[in-house]
């Protein structure tokens, strides 16, 4: 079996890349309800429905890229000693 080559990107750069989504995410998003205030004369609504959109889209974002690499770290594996019994599985 081919197993693609492994992530060699530091943990660091990955979580503060997620964290730089998410803030540009937010800042696009607000951008775009400004300039749909100006353009249209909407005051403060585009802007409070851009924030919020960018707030629901960063924060999914971020749930979602901090899952896989929970994952990728190995600790995103539920296989205890605990659960094992539960199972009834006697691997270790």
């Amino acid at each position: 079996m081919n197993h693609p080559p492994p992530d060699k990107t530091p943990t660091w750069a990955r979580f503060s890349g997620i964290g730089i989504e998410y803030a540009a995410t937010l800042a696009g998003f607000a951008l775009v309800g400004y300039w749909i205030d100006r353009r249209y004369d909407t005051s403060p609504w585009g802007i409070v429905i851009g924030s919020g959109l960018g707030l629901i889209g960063g924060t999914y974002n971020l749930v979602r890229q901090s899952l896989v690499a929970f994952k990728k770290l190995g600790r995103g594996n539920r296989n205890s000693r605990d659960d094992q019994a539960r199972h009834g599985s006697n691997r270790q």
